[in-house]
């Protein structure tokens, strides 16, 4: 079941969020940060245990971007990820976002929702707000997805 995520929630996201943050595949996130984000999360719970999550967190009046999109590695290919990703392009659509983005490294996982893949200077929100300031940024392998909704 797809539900909004709750403070009691934050810890179990943000250890799922860095054990991929761990691996390079996701930015790790603190407790402060999830508890001042929670209501962009959304989580997959079955039998009481949260399987996955993911948040979209809004840039503009017609930009916002998946982010933390994380499935518990038990989880993995059951359409955990694409459920609570379908629940923050249902919440875009829901307040008029045109645009939804990802930087990812699972692009056919995207373009299987319908994203394109596209070149990141096309998202020059999230440069200036979040690329400048990580590792990667002189060498970021990150790829760019958008969907128009």
């Amino acid at each position: 079941m797809v539900r909004r995520a709750k403070t009691t929630d934050v810890p179990v996201i943000q250890r799922l969020v860095n054990f991929y943050a761990q691996k390079g595949d996701l930015l790790p996130r603190t407790l402060q940060e999830l508890y001042e984000r929670v209501r962009d999360f959304y989580v997959f719970e079955q039998e009481g245990q949260i399987a996955g999550v993911c948040s979209l967190f809004i840039y503009w009046a017609d930009l916002a971007e998946i982010r933390s999109l994380a499935v518990e590695p038990e989880f993995e290919g059951k359409g955990i990820g694409r459920a609570v990703t379908e629940a923050c392009i249902a919440e875009a659509r829901d307040l008029l976002i045109k645009r939804v983005f990802a930087l990812t490294y699972r692009t056919a996982f995207f373009e299987r929702l319908g994203f394109r893949v596209v070149n990141k200077i096309e998202l020059p929100e999230k440069i200036w707000k979040d690329c400048l300031k990580c590792s990667k940024f002189y060498h970021c392998d990150e790829v760019a997805v958008l969907l128009d909704l």
